[in-house]
């Protein structure tokens, strides 16, 4: 298990790390459920704003075409014609599908950022920065176990 992620765990057993928002999402379910439905990785992500260490998803070399859609609820979030290469280790977009993600502030640690979620259930997906390509100048930085690849 990679050290952000056992902090990640920890932090949740300790009942001290962040967890998905309270806010009502159209799709839900119990963290027993949650956990069932995840792997454990994924559900440390999606549920509880963790980490996945950089280079380790497969989905930073997919170069099909096809959409990349929540692991949580499977909802379409992003498409691979706005997906790049941004050389940090994590799958990187210029552009979300409208109406598929939001954001809130995330003040932390590591300075002040931009979080993204799915906006069907919650799911936390990485964070947005303002160093991306253009036509956004935007880069969605996102954990690849937060995402499922559907080609086509």
């Amino acid at each position: 298990m990679n050290r952000r992620l056992f902090l990640s765990t920890t932090l949740a057993a300790l009942g001290l790390a962040r967890t998905a928002r309270a806010e009502s999402f159209e799709f839900t379910l119990t963290d027993e459920e949650w956990r069932a439905r995840l792997s454990p990785e994924a559900y440390q992500v999606l549920r509880h704003e963790a980490t996945e260490r950089a280079g380790t998803s497969p989905l930073n070399h997919e170069k099909r075409a096809g959409m990349f859609h929540c692991a949580g609820c499977d909802l379409p979030l992003f498409s691979s014609a706005t997906k790049y290469d941004s050389g940090t280790g994590w799958p990187s977009f210029w552009e979300p599908l409208e109406n598929a993600i939001r954001t809130k502030p995330d003040p932390g640690i590591f300075g002040d950022r931009v979080e993204v979620h799915c906006r069907r259930c919650g799911g936390h997906l990485g964070h947005v920065f303002e160093d991306g390509p253009q036509p956004t100048g935007l880069r969605y930085c996102i954990n690849g176990v937060s995402l499922a690849f559907v080609s086509g």
